[in-house]
C-alpha cells in the first residue's frame, strides 16, 4: 500500500521496529490499560507511524449488563512503539478470563456486525481446543496483530477491518473481520495470507463466514462461504 508523505518511513524503518519489543513488560489487568489519553505521548517525532490508527477494545462477559456496555474501548495508537507499550502491558489473551475478548479494529470501526464498515463483510474463523490455549494461542494472537498494524495483507489491507480473540469454556475463537464478503479474491487472499502467517498445516481447513449468515444461522455453526 503507498504510505503517505508523513509516513515515507513507513514501509521499511516501521516493519522493522514491529518485531521490536522496546517496552518494558508490565502485565496488568486488561480494563486497566490506560496509556496516557490515546495510547501516545506528546514526544512522536522520534516514533515509527503505522499507516493506520487502531483501538484496542475489551470485552467481559457480565450477564448484568447489555452487550454495549461490556464491551469497553481502551485506548487507541498509531506508532509502533505505542502498540509495543501497550501490548506489553495488558493481560496476554491466553489468561484472560473465559467469556473476555481482545478486538483490535481500525480506528472509527466499532468490533460490531452492525458498524456500517463490518455490515456487508465477514470474518475468516479459527478454533482453538481450551487445552490448546497456552500453546497456541498468544502466538497464534500476536501474528495477527502483527499483520494487522503492518499492513501484511499487501493491496488487499484495505479490505480488513479488525481481529477478535474470544476466550470460551470449550473452545477459544480467532477471528479476522473484512469488509466487503463478496470480494471473493480479497477474501481469499486474505485467508491464506493469515493460515501462512500462523502456520496452519495445509491439512487443516480455516472457514469465512459473512455476518448475514451468522446472524440468520438456525444452529450454532453458521455456513461457510469460503473454505481454506
Amino acid at each position: 500500500m503507498a504510505a503517505t508523505e508523513n509516513q515515507a518511513d513507513y514501509s521499511e524503518d516501521s516493519t522493522k521496529m514491529l518485531k521490536d519489543k522496546t517496552a518494558p513488560v508490565d502485565t496488568e489487568e486488561a480494563c486497566a490499560a490506560d496509556m496516557n489519553g490515546g495510547g501516545e505521548t506528546s514526544q512522536t517525532s522520534d516514533k515509527h507511524p503505522l499507516h493506520n490508527r487502531w483501538t484496542l477494545w475489551f470485552f467481559k462477559n457480565d450477564r448484568h449488563k447489555t452487550w454495549n456496555e461490556n464491551q469497553k474501548q481502551v485506548t487507541s495508537f498509531g506508532f509502533v512503539e505505542d502498540f509495543w507499550a501497550l501490548f506489553n502491558h495488558i493481560q496476554p489473551a491466553s489468561k484472560l478470563p473465559v467469556g473476555c475478548d481482545y478486538s483490535l479494529f481500525k480506528e472509527g470501526i466499532n468490533p460490531m456486525w452492525e458498524d456500517p464498515n463490518n455490515l456487508k463483510g465477514g470474518r475468516w474463523l479459527i478454533t482453538l481446543d481450551k487445552t490448546k490455549r497456552n500453546l497456541s494461542m498468544d502466538s497464534f494472537w500476536i501474528e495477527t496483530l502483527l499483520l494487522l498494524i503492518g499492513e501484511g495483507f499487501d493491496d488487499d489491507s484495505d479490505e480488513v477491518c479488525g481481529a477478535i480473540v474470544q476466550i470460551r469454556a470449550k473452545q477459544d475463537k480467532l477471528s479476522v473481520w473484512t469488509r466487503t464478503a463478496v470480494n471473493k479474491d480479497a477474501c481469499t487472499n486474505i485467508g491464506h495470507r493469515l493460515k501462512e502467517a500462523l502456520q496452519i498445516p495445509e491439512n487443516i481447513q480455516i472457514a469465512y463466514q459473512t455476518h448475514v449468515d451468522q446472524e440468520q444461522k438456525s444452529s450454532s455453526m453458521a455456513k461457510s462461504t469460503y473454505v481454506l
